[in-house]
């Protein structure tokens, strides 16, 4: 904590949580769509007295549910806004009240139920996101945004989703890109984006304040349940019809969950037991600001900075590490925005360190990780109309990212450059046409990196657009790909040879090693889909989808390093036994080597179908369904794959109704390989689950306090989300909200 206090009290000078898409709206998307979406501008202008309890009222909320649908305004898809049916991609929005109404504090829990996307947490803390293929313990190929700063960790290629800053009541809703999204976003956005947009300060004038506590259900006949808490406070205001603020502060705390015991599902041979190790929860304090001024102009200049601490488990290919406590991420961010003209800078800072709970070193001693990085990141973009039928949208950013990483000494710092256009041509009132690209530099790879898109789409409607597109994305390598250099101790039990050595253990040395010739990873997107708003409050999708990626970055065994009995491993202990017993399983001798490779090529395929309904003006409806098939590897073999669920449905409904609130839903999710663990011998499978969550509330004083009850897993089955990872059963919470 006290680490996260001094920078939070630094940080506070810093930079935009607005959304970064550019205001204005062409003319071009006026003649062909109608009436221009709200300016953002405006909406944040009102008024504290048009925010009076008596707006929430289901009379006053009938008319903004058409807007939420049609007139629901996206900035992912393309860097700047347009409604939800015109943008380019399949793209999915998680609104304010299924965020308001969610059941759990952490991320995983509301993007699940978002068809095509396979979440995984693996413990109290970590959680894995993948878009259209399979996720696992560092999902590396889906970028994650907080307004458009990048919350990607450049140094391990993953996202770390509790260095989140703010409080669910400050996020306005969460764009979600199904599929890559490079040619805007640039690099790491290879199976898609998530960006979460907060509301500005005009828009959450007032104060909140937020506690929670629960428990939850424990495993393998632990009699004890595990309890967890958070709070949190957010106050905004504004000064006057040119400045505002926001403050905010929370924290969350939860104990370890349980782990699981026994041999592994589907690991190869006779099975391999779960090896143990002292579970861990996690602590995650967080505070933000913002100041934002509004110039007579239309302009608007935004300053935010905050901090993010954690602590607990983070699972990797060498075994969970343990962050310790006063591991934090700070930024500072300034943006400006005038109608399509927007200029960012931020930064980012991380420091933290970590000791691995089952790895260890030739002598003995845990594998620790300190890591320290810090970001900077200028980026520009602009929108112009040209002959009243082309809508160009261009930009680039310049980022430079620094490294101190004790697993990749080598590592120091990189450079990358990037430059992208798009035209939205409008070739008459049924086809529209948008052709983009981007090209990157980074002085760690030897060519520049194009990433080229392409849209037709056809509107027989104006809320209805289907689409044929296809993308190109790429995935650089990580600091930890092309520069880890550890080596771990392997525990051979001898006595497996011979029954008078029971009990002696020797650590087999085994290399892990990066890989500096690496390419990046990249993926070929071929997509038709479908977007349609019926009668205003009705959005119904559908997507069918190949994805073919090259050169896929994977940690691998070196098989000509093996060690055998011509090539023992160090200190041998050939007193006890001869170099001959190192082959004792044929065609199977003990690894020396693992590195980094470039494979062959990848096709993944896969179908999406989704409904969301606001049946009234307070009752909500949703259902999906997903189908991946199973990946086909082109040049390897599939063992080095996870592999996906190949079914997922969400279905479910919320309400708000004069002063109850509340919903329902149910997740299924199909069984689904792992490989990404320590060696083979730890592969496995986890078993289908179904997820039942719900809440309920009650609002009290004219909407100003609010109990709720929140519950995920309410059929207490036991959920294990990777085979790897913990094992969850009901967790039931307790929240009091004021609003003042």
């Amino acid at each position: 904590m006290n680490p996260v206090c001094r920078v939070v009290l630094a940080a506070t000078l810093t930079a935009l949580v607005g959304a970064p898409g550019a205001s204005a709206q062409t003319t071009a998307r006026q003649t062909a769509q109608g009436p221009a979406t709200s300016d953002p501008q405006n909406v944040d202008r009102q008024k504290p007295a048009e925010q009076k309890p008596a707006e929430q009222k289901p009379a006053e909320q009938k008319p903004v549910e058409p807007q939420r649908y049609e007139e629901t305004v996206v900035v992912s898809a393309s860097k700047t806004e347009e409604k939800l049916v015109n943008a380019p991609a399949t793209l999915t929005v998680i609104g304010g009240r299924a965020i308001a109404n969610a059941t759990s504090q952490n991320f995983a829990d509301m993007l699940r139920a978002v068809p095509g996307v396979n979440i995984t947490q693996v413990s109290a803390r970590d959680i894995n996101v993948t878009s259209r293929g399979a996720t696992g313990t560092l999902a590396t190929g889906q970028l994650a945004l907080l307004d458009g700063r990048s919350l990607y960790q450049d140094f391990f290629g993953f996202v770390m989703w509790d260095f989140l800053p703010v409080n669910l009541n400050e996020v306005k809703q969460i764009e979600v890109i199904r599929g890559p999204a490079s040619a805007v976003w640039g690099a790491n956005a290879l199976y898609g984006v998530v960006n979460v947009i907060t509301k500005s300060p005009r828009e959450m004038q007032g104060t909140t304040a937020t506690l929670g506590v629960g428990t939850f259900g424990r495993a393998n006949g632990e009699s004890r349940s595990g309890s967890l808490w958070y709070i949190s406070g957010t106050h905004a205001r504004a000064i006057n019809d040119r400045w505002s603020y926001k403050l905010s502060a929370g924290g969350y705390s939860q104990e370890p969950l349980s782990r699981p015991k026994g041999i592994i599902p589907g690991s190869p041979g006779a099975g391999t037991a779960y090896p143990a190790y002292t579970n861990t929860g996690t602590s995650q304090p967080k505070f933000d600001a913002r100041v934002d001024y509004d110039a007579s102009d239309g302009g608007r200049l935004s300053l935010s900075g905050g901090a993010s601490g954690t602590e607990g488990i983070m699972h990797s290919g060498i075994g969970p590490f343990d962050i310790n406590s006063g591991s934090y991420m700070s930024y500072a961010k300034v943006n400006y925005g005038k109608k399509g003209l927007r200029a960012a800078f931020f930064t980012n800072v991380l420091d933290g360190d970590a000791r691995n709970l089952l790895t260890r070193t030739p002598t003995n001693d845990p594998i620790t990780f300190a890591f320290k990085t810090h970001t900077y990141d200028f980026d520009i973009s602009n929108v112009n109309t040209v002959a009243s039928r082309h809508v160009i949208n261009y930009g680039g950013n310049l980022r430079f990212n620094g490294f101190d990483l004790s697993l990749a000494p080598k590592a120091d710092n990189r450079t990358e450059f990037g430059v992208y256009a798009q035209d939205e041509m409008f070739l008459n009132k049924y086809l529209r046409w948008i052709v983009g690209a981007r090209v990157d530099r980074f002085d760690y790879l030897n060519d520049f990196v194009f990433s080229p898109r392409t849209t037709l789409m056809i509107k027989p409607h104006e809320s209805h657009t289907f689409r044929l597109s296809y993308n190109r994305a790429y995935r650089a390598p990580s600091v930890i790909n092309n520069w880890l250099d550890v080596t771990i101790a392997e525990p051979i039990n001898l006595g497996a040879f011979s029954p008078l050595l029971a009990g002696k253990i020797y650590p087999l040395p085994v290399k892990s090693v990066g890989n500096p010739d690496l390419t990046e990873q990249s993926l070929d997107a071929y997509e038709l889909g479908y977007t349609g708003i019926i009668n205003t409050r009705t959005v119904v999708s559908a997507a069918f989808f190949v994805n073919k990626s090259n050169n896929d970055i994977l940690f691998t065994e070196v098989k000509e390093a093996k060690w055998t009995a011509t090539n023992p491993p160090p200190n041998w202990a050939f007193g006890l036994l001869p170099p001959a017993v190192i082959n004792f399983v044929p065609n199977a001798s003990f690894p020396g080597l693992f590195t980094y490779k470039n494979f062959g090529k990848t096709t993944q395929k896969g179908i999406e179908l989704g409904i969301d309904s606001a049946v009234t003006g307070f009752l909500d409806l949703f259902a999906n369904y997903s189908y991946q098939a199973k990946p086909e590897p082109d040049g390897f073999d599939i063992s080095e794959l996870n592999l996906p669920p190949k079914n997922r449905f969400n279905t479910g409904f919320g309400f708000s109704y004069n002063q109850f609130l509340g919903n329902l839903s149910v997740s299924y999710t199909d069984s689904a390989f792992w490989q990404d663990v320590l060696d083979a011998r730890y592969s496995g499978t986890t078993k289908s689950f179904t997820l039942v969550n719900g809440s309920f509330g009650v609002k009290f004083g004219g909407g100003k306090v609010t109990t709720t009850v929140k519950g995920t897993n309410l059929a207490n089955q036991k959920v294990q989300q990777h085979v790897f990872g913990d094992v969850m059963k009901r967790q039931v919470i307790g929240e009091l909200r004021f609003q003042f």
